[in-house]
Order: structure tokens, then sequence, then C-alpha cells
């Protein structure tokens, strides 16, 4: 069987390791026969944001890279949906596996549904119901074009079922690790469906830490050891697209912090936003280059609270019990709303008072192993 991944942006390639891992080990024990085919599309192309990346994870270098970074919205989906198209006529893979709701996962999801190759969605069912949001019409798109609906959490199957699927596994409750499937159950392209996998970015998380921990020198490197610091990370177009919406950002990373040193790893969108709006930040806001993801979670795990736009981010300071400001009108992870541990910048004046206890909503790491049995199911294409 032949299952081509696509991915991006960096919280892709990330996300992208546990199934690899997955079908690795698959492989070695039972004497499967799953062949792995990793597309890059180039959309983010600078080597802190890629290619680090694939190096400190050990992710193996992409079969493709289609170099569709540093476009307009719509130049980049199109050339995406393009070259996909080309690559997957070449490799008629059996399924096509795209994560979250980037310009690359919306573009390989339409070029591989317009050759009939069964699409599966990692983090499917997620809204946040602004559909200002490019992110936003990615993923609505992409989940109605899919075959296989892999939900982060049971919240994100009931969505799914309220816009019209029905096919729903043991109802949205988290998948079985030993769940025995009939005949009747078997997948087809044209009754899709719906699975509480967990999320995948738990399993990278558990694995990635452990190495973070042993590998990282970001807080000896920055002298942080005995600093009490907030994290910022800003990338999304809804906050660098205009200087009235970046500008408001930066007045509230002033008022929200009180004066006390803040660490911003500095995407390249900002920046070059930041030039061009001519925004600044204050002075207690230390501009720090993209960091790799082992570097980002000791930041996170050091951190006193985190300020961000990041839905993965939201996350894992979620998983870390790390007090988190989401920089955003509304988000697609509500759980971690409703937990206390987040609180959205629309409404907050103040950091969230976050109980100790953090519920199992996510699933319990093992993500990837659910997700791979279940694309075995998958029909041959070929």
């Amino acid at each position: 069987m032949k299952i081509c991944h696509v991915v991006g942006a960096r919280p892709q390639f990330v996300k992208y390791l546990p199934l690899n891992l997955a079908t690795k080990k698959l492989n070695r024990e039972c004497a499967a026969d799953l062949v792995d085919v990793l597309v890059h599309t180039g959309q983010h192309y600078d080597y802190n944001m890629s290619r680090l990346f694939f190096d400190e994870l050990g992710i193996k270098l992409p079969d493709y890279n289609l170099g569709a970074g540093g476009k307009l919205q719509a130049v980049q989906t199109a050339e995406v949906l393009v070259k996909c198209d080309e690559v997957f006529n070449k490799e008629d893979p059996d399924v096509v596996v795209v994560y979250g709701d980037t310009n690359s996962t919306i573009g390989a999801a339409l070029a591989a549904v317009k050759l009939h190759i069964p699409v599966a969605h990692v983090e499917a069912g997620l809204r946040s119901f602004n559909k200002f949001m490019p992110e936003e019409i990615n993923r609505i798109v992409v989940d109605h074009t899919s075959t296989l609906l892999f939900c982060p959490s049971q919240s994100a199957t009931q969505q799914l079922q309220n816009e019209g699927f029905r096919r729903v596994l043991d109802n949205g409750k988290l998948m079985s690790l030993d769940y025995k499937f009939s005949d009747q159950s078997m997948i087809d392209k044209n009754n899709p469906m719906i699975v509480n996998t967990g999320d995948i970015m738990y399993d990278v998380m558990e694995h990635a830490l452990k190495m973070a921990q042993s590998q990282s020198s970001i807080i000896a490197d920055l002298a942080l050891g005995d600093i009490n610091f907030t994290l910022l990370t800003i990338h999304r177009a809804e906050n660098t697209d205009h200087a009235e919406a970046l500008k408001r950002v930066a007045e509230y990373v002033t008022d929200i912090t009180s004066g006390g040193q803040v660490i911003c790893p500095m995407h390249p969108r900002t920046a070059k936003a930041c030039e061009r709006h001519g925004v600044q930040f204050g002075s207690n806001v230390r501009i720090i280059d993209p960091v790799s993801y082992f570097d980002l979670l000791m930041l996170l795990e050091s951190a006193s609270g985190v300020l961000t736009d990041s839905g993965g981010l939201q996350k894992e300071a979620f998983w870390m019990k790390t007090p988190c400001i989401t920089l955003r009108e509304e988000t697609e992870w509500i759980e971690t709303i409703d937990s206390g541990w987040n609180v959205l910048f629309g409404t907050a004046d103040c950091w969230p008072n976050a109980p100790e206890f953090v519920p199992s909503v996510y699933g319990d790491g093992n993500a990837a192993e659910r997700m791979l049995h279940l694309l075995q199911l998958l029909p041959e294409h070929r």
C-alpha cells in the first residue's frame, strides 16, 4: 500500500513524524508492505522554518519538494494543486494524507480528490466559525472532500455530525486500540468515516519532550534560567496583514506583561509585517530568530505564560500546564478554553486562573497507531 503524505508548514512536519514512525514499526514487526511517500510543498521555505525540523526530529528528507513558498494565497494554493497533481499521477498512491488547515492542505486535497484518490484529513472537524480566516475555509473544504476524517476530540466529531456527516465510529468516543472492523464497516470514498483518533500532537509531544530536555540548550543560551518570562508567538494573517491589528497585539502584549521580559521567536511573516506597517513591540520584548521545535518546547515548559495565535501551541501549553492567552477572537481548540488554561485576548484583561487539573480530552498519545490501522482498511487505488 502506498501512502502519500503532504506537508508544507512546520506544524505539519511535526505531525507527520508519529505516522512515519508507526509505519516503520509496522513494516518491521509485522512484515507489512507500506510505502511512505513524503511531499514537501515548500510553503515554509526558510531553513529555520522547515529543514531544521527534519534534521532535529530525524524525519526523512522529502521525496518531493514542490517549491511553492513565498506567494500570495491564491497563487500558492493553485501551485500546490497543480504540482501535487503531477506527483500523484506519477506515484499513484492509494491514499493522500493531509494535515491541518493550510494552503498545502487544501491544494493537496483538491488534487487528490480530482484524481479519485481517497483523502485522509488529520485534525478534521475543527471550527473557529470565522470565515474571514483562510484556515477556516480550508478546514471546511478539506473535511467535505475527505474519505477518512481523523478527529482529535469528541467535540470535533460532533461538529462534523452537525454538518451532516452520518458515519461516526462509536458515537465519537476515542477509538479502542483493539477495535475490530467487520466487512460492513470497511471504508469507501462515497461513505466518509469520522473517527476520534485522539490528537496526533499529543503523540508528538510525548516523543519530542524527552528528546528536547536532553538536547536543547535554549534556556542557557538565552540566560533565562532564573528569569520569569512570557513566550510570545505571532504568525496568522489576521494579526499580521493589517497595521491596526498588529498594533493592537503589540499594545496588548505590553499591557498584559506589565514590563516583564517577553521572548518572541519572530516568524518571517511577522517580521516583514512589522517593518511594512511600522509597528514596534515594547522594549521588554526580546526578538529572537525562529527556533527549533525542541527549543520551542523548552521555552514553553519554562515560561510563566504564553501569548500566541498558534493552534498547536495552545494545546501544548494546555498539556504542559502553562497559562495561555490566545491572540485571537476565537479558537478551534475549545477544550483548552473550557479547561480554564486558555483565554481569548478579545475578552481577557488578565491571565487565566487555571486549575491544577488537565482533563484528558485529546486522547492517550496513540493517535498514529489508530490512524494507520484505519488507513490500511482502504481498498487499493490502483
